[in-house]
């Protein structure tokens, strides 16, 4: 799995964006990073139960598609979602008192670490079921083209999910009606313990879009520059009306397919290696060594989101437990479906 090296992607980020995008990055992808090693740590001590999916080492797609999207424009996507929740809006507090399964929650704690939710930001959430996100996201690209719109949905999965039959349903569709919607694979090699080799010969993922003439390309998912600028060109394709677009974010994740995963299936002196490429470590250096901003400001975001994650994690403590009776609501509609009582 090739990504740009380090030395290349300080080359071709140098002084090309703003000081204020730099620093959005940096900013979303150090906030994700803290709360993924928070979650971890809450997690051990069994303060979160059930499955956790963290995204620790592909913070820089949540950076580059937060500063590429409108905010009228729709997100959905699979399950390792704290990260694209984060970047889209969501509050630290309201998506850790998620985790925690607590009132204040995102969702009233009855979703968990795999289904934040908000129709305000229009994120449509984390979805627990592999690729089921895909024709969902199809569909409210559906939605957008026949409210004649220009707003777009971004469609993400991962790279396990690329090989589900309804992607290949949702490809089909969205070229027929050239509808206005962006998928996006996940690459970090791993659909759980299996490589991506050894889950098809058709290693490079992007290349499945080529089958439906669909515009289609690999990009360094390490870097956010590259997510940044690869969105920005696909946003405007599918704005122009020209129907679906296909990338390939290139990324690695530095822990197991979920808390329980010891990670066995690859070697130590790979993890290294993508350690090597920390999208947050790189950033920093980035704009540290072109005087983007200094020393000092990049500490006063450190500070700033130590005491957010700290204040996030208090709150999830403190939130209650969700109202029993609470189980019942939000199901369906008492108004159509009036024989349900309280």
């Amino acid at each position: 799995m090739a990504v740009a090296t380090k030395s290349q992607r300080k080359k071709t980020g140098k002084n090309k964006y703003s000081k204020d995008l730099y620093l959005t990055w940096y900013d979303i992808m150090l906030r994700v990073r803290k709360f993924e090693e928070r979650a971890l740590m809450a997690y051990s001590q069994q303060k979160i139960r059930g499955f956790c999916h963290v995204y620790i080492g592909q913070e820089a797609i949540a950076g580059g598609v937060k500063t590429a999207i409108r905010p009228e424009d729709n997100v959905i996507t699979a399950y390792r979602q704290h990260g694209i929740a984060l970047s889209r809006g969501l509050s630290s507090k309201a998506c850790m008192a998620e985790l925690y399964g607590r009132q204040d929650g995102c969702v009233q704690g009855k979703g968990g670490s795999m289904h934040f939710f908000s129709k305000e930001l229009n994120y449509f959430g984390g979805n627990g079921i592999v690729g089921a996100q895909i024709p969902i996201g199809t569909g409210i690209a559906l939605a957008e083209k026949y409210r004649k719109t220009d707003n777009i949905t971004v469609c993400m999965f991962g790279d396990g999910a690329a090989r589900q039959g309804a992607l290949y349903e949702s490809f089909n569709m969205a070229m027929t009606w050239k509808l206005p919607v962006l998928y996006i694979v996940e690459n970090n090699g791993y659909a759980m313990g299996t490589s991506v080799r050894r889950t098809s010969n058709v290693t490079e993922i992007h290349s499945v879009g080529e089958a439906f003439d669909m515009p289609s390309k690999s990009v360094d998912g390490m870097s956010p520059e590259s997510v940044h600028e690869a969105l920005l060109d696909a946003a405007k394709y599918i704005r122009a009306g020209k129907g679906p677009y296909f990338l390939e974010l290139m990324t690695y994740r530095y822990r197991g397919h979920s808390v329980s995963d010891p990670a066995k299936y690859r070697t130590k002196e790979e993890l290294e290696s993508y350690k090597a490429q920390d999208p947050v470590i790189i950033t920093e250096e980035t704009i540290i060594k072109n005087k983007i901003a200094s020393q000092a400001e990049i500490d006063a975001i450190k500070e700033k989101i130590k005491t957010e994650i700290e204040e996030a994690a208090a709150f999830a403590d403190a939130s209650p437990q969700p109202d029993p009776q609470a189980l019942y609501l939000h199901n369906y509609s008492q108004d159509d479906y009036p024989y349900i009582r309280d």
